[in-house]
C-alpha cells in the first residue's frame, strides 16, 4: 500500500516526550493549513491509484475537532476523484476513547497507527508519555470495533529499557494481533529533552550494534506470526542526515537492511554449519540483503571459512538458501 504523508509535527500532542523531535524527523517545522493539504495533494498524489492520505507526525486524534474534520475534508474530493483509497492517521493510545472515534465517523478512514512505544509503564514514565501501558489495548480494541486497520510504533532503547523490555513489548504488541508495525530504536536527536541528558551521561543510547541484533530479533518474531514490519528505524529527512540532525544513538538512512541483512548472516552460518558449502543460492530479489549491505555479510562469512559465495539464481522460492540439491527456509535457520 502507498502511502502519502502530511506531516503535522507534533500538533495534538499534550506532552514533549523526551526522544521527541517531530520538526527534524518529518522535515517539517509548521502544520500545513488545510488549503495547503489540498494544494501538497494536488501535486504528490497520481492520477488515479489507491493509496493511503496519512496525517503523520503528531496526534491527529487530540487536535480540536474542527481542525481535524478541516484536514479530512480537504483529503475527501481526492479519494472521490479516484487519486487514493483511503486516509490515515497516527495518534496516541490516550488520544483513542469513543469519544475521539466519534469524530472521524463519516470518514473513509482506513488505518489508525498507535505510537505505543512501550508496553513498559515505567519505561513510559521515565519517557514522559503521560498514560500508562495498558491504555493501549483499549485503544486497540475500539479502533477493531470501529472497523478501522490498526498499526502499532514501538521504539526499543528508550530510558530504562533494554533487550528484555524490548522484546516482551513486541510481545505484548503481538498479542493484540496489529495489521502491521514500525519499530524506531530510539536515538538523541538534536533538540530532543533526551539531548541534555545523554550530554550528562545521564541516558546511553544503543549502539548501532546492539540496535541491529535487538531489532533483528523483534523482525524474526514478527515473521514468525506473519505480522508485516513496514518501517525500521527512522525515515531519512535532510535534517536527520545533516550535521546537526542526531547527537548519538543507532540512526543509520539503511537500518532496515541492516536488519535483514543480520537475519540472512544467522542463516547462512547455520547452514554452513549444516552443509560446510563454498556457495549458497538465493533469490534474485533478496541477493542485496544475504550479501549485506557493503557486502559485509559475504566478508564476515569469508573471515571464517575461507573461499565462499552468495548468488542469486532463477526459480529459488523468497526466503530460501539452497545448497546444491537442498533447501533451507531463512525463516528456519535464523531462529531464535
Amino acid at each position: 500500500m502507498q502511502v502519502f504523508p502530511i506531516f503535522i509535527p507534533h500538533e495534538g500532542c499534550p506532552h514533549r516526550c523526551l526522544f521527541c523531535q517531530q520538526e527534524k524527523t518529518s522535515g517539517r517545522w509548521t502544520a500545513p493549513l488545510s488549503s495547503e493539504v489540498a494544494e501538497e495533494l494536488n501535486r504528490i498524489l497520481p492520477a488515479a491509484g489507491d493509496g493511503d492520505i496519512a496525517f503523520y507526525g503528531g496526534s491527529f486524534t487530540l487536535l480540536p475537532d474542527s481542525r481535524q474534520q478541516d484536514y479530512l475534508a480537504a483529503a475527501l474530493p481526492f479519494i472521490r476523484a479516484g487519486r487514493a483509497g483511503g486516509i490515515r492517521i497516527s495518534t496516541r493510545p490516550d488520544g483513542l476513547e469513543s469519544r475521539h472515534l466519534d469524530v472521524l465517523e463519516g470518514f473513509p478512514l482506513r488505518t489508525i497507527e498507535i505510537g505505543c512505544q512501550s508496553f513498559d509503564s515505567d519505561v513510559l514514565a521515565l519517557s514522559g508519555r503521560g498514560h500508562r501501558a495498558e491504555a493501549a489495548a483499549g485503544a486497540v480494541a475500539r479502533v477493531r470495533c470501529a472497523k478501522i486497520g490498526v498499526g502499532l510504533q514501538l521504539m526499543p532503547g528508550l530510558p530504562g529499557g533494554d533487550r528484555t523490555e524490548a522484546l516482551s513489548s513486541l510481545g505484548a504488541a503481538l498479542a493484540l494481533k496489529p495489521d502491521f508495525l514500525r519499530i524506531y530504536p530510539t536515538v538523541v536527536l538534536a533538540g530532543s529533552a533526551l539531548e541534555p541528558l545523554f550530554q550528562r551521561g545521564q541516558f546511553q543510547p544503543l549502539s548501532l550494534e546492539e540496535a541491529v541484533e535487538i531489532c533483528a530479533a523483534m523482525l524474526w518474531r514478527c515473521w514468525q506470526v506473519e505480522v508485516p514490519v513496514i518501517r525500521l528505524g527512522l525515515q531519512p529527512t535532510r535534517e536527520l542526515d545533516s550535521s546537526t540532525g542526531v547527537i548519538a544513538g543507532p540512526y543509520h538512512p539503511a537500518f532496515g537492511q541492516l536488519v535483514r541483512s543480520r537475519l540472512w548472516r544467522r542463516a547462512l552460518l547455520r547452514v554452513l554449519e549444516i552443509t560446510s558449502a563454498c556457495q549458497v543460492l538465493v533469490c534474485s530479489s533478496e541477493l542485496s540483503d544475504a550479501l549485506g549491505q557493503h557486502r559485509q555479510n559475504l566478508e564476515y562469512i569469508r573471515t571464517r571459512t575461507g573461499d565462499f559465495a552468495i548468488s542469486a539464481q532463477k526459480g529459488i522460492s523468497r526466503g530460501t538458501l539452497h545448497v546444491g540439491s537442498e533447501s533451507f527456509s531463512l525463516m528456519e535457520m535464523a531462529s531464535y
